[in-house]
């Protein structure tokens, strides 16, 4: 059974039997912009097809003993060359995936620019989609979905400005080809309160052309995206609700039989000699009272 509080994404990233120099590359610039949120497998792996029947049996292992919920899988073939499969895992189990080709593929390396300006390592990005096609066209809204998972880090309600260092591009060129930029943001003053935003492209750069996708069928994707608050809450009991006075609860006090209890007569504010005469008036009876005037 899985748990509906989600903890933050991670991505395995692995290869195939076959693989490239570029994609090789690729592989290991990614793992560089996700460092911090990644395992890498530098190991080829013969078993893991995800888009087959049976071929996802080691993926989703090594799913469940990183504890990854995504993947990049990467491998080359004369059929599909410098092949990259993005994919989703619900409860360690393959919940969507998407297939690209990668071309005109630029490291980080070919990029010259002032080396103050590269982004850090963990810092939240801004994520842009270009493009009406992102909108439109169901492989490329599911590519969008993807990438933004992939890349967006973790989750926050609040961010500060001056942290934001990086933005990434994606550009729709046609239905099936997405350029992927990655960009420093440097801030300039614009006379106003709000900074004006500058990109410097610092890689990588490439260029994906979609090939395969598959969709979560419905009832997978009803049961993932339950949340905590779906859940039925547990009867609270001596709880009750009001419409106007709202939430009301009971409360049972036992009784404490004041009767039977054994109670000072000790009245706080006396002074210790008052209360020492009362005690010892008590104790031995009435004492007669003194007599006024002299002896007769």
């Amino acid at each position: 059974m899985s748990s509906q509080v989600e903890t933050g994404r991670k991505t395995l990233i692995l290869q195939g039997m076959k693989t490239s120099g570029l994609l090789n590359s690729v592989l290991t610039e990614i793992y560089h912009l996700k460092k911090e949120s990644s395992v890498r497998y530098t190991r080829k792996n013969d078993n893991v097809r995800p888009f087959e029947s049976g071929g996802e049996t080691s993926l989703e292992f090594f799913s469940q003993k990183t504890d990854c919920s995504m993947f990049v899988f990467g491998s080359h073939s004369k059929k599909r060359p410098d092949n990259l499969i993005i994919g989703r895992m619900y409860d360690h189990h393959i919940y969507d995936l998407v297939e690209v080709g990668v071309e005109n593929f630029k490291s980080m390396e070919s990029f010259v620019y002032d080396k103050k300006l590269a982004p850090k390592m963990g810092s939240k990005p801004f994520i842009a989609f270009i493009g009406e096609g992102f909108e439109s066209v169901e492989e490329l809204k599911h590519l969008k979905e993807v990438l933004l998972e992939l890349f967006r880090g973790e989750v926050v309600e609040n961010l500060n400005l001056a942290g934001v260092d990086r933005a990434y591009v994606c550009t729709a060129l046609s239905s099936n080809r997405v350029v992927f930029t990655h960009c420093a943001l440097r801030l300039k003053k614009s006379g106003t309160i709000v900074p004006r935003m500058e990109l410097v492209e610092v890689g990588p750069s490439m260029d994906l052309v979609l090939r395969r996708h598959r969709l979560p069928n419905d009832g997978l994707r009803k049961e993932a995206m339950k949340t905590a608050a779906d859940k039925p809450k547990k009867k609270e009991k001596n709880v009750g609700r009001d419409v106007i006075q709202g939430k009301i609860g009971k409360v049972y006090i036992p009784d404490q039989q004041l009767g039977d209890m054994n109670l000072p007569n000790k009245a706080k504010g006396v002074k210790r000699e008052r209360r020492e005469a009362k005690m010892n008036k008590q104790a031995n009876g009435h004492a007669p009272k003194k007599q006024k005037g002299g002896s007769n």
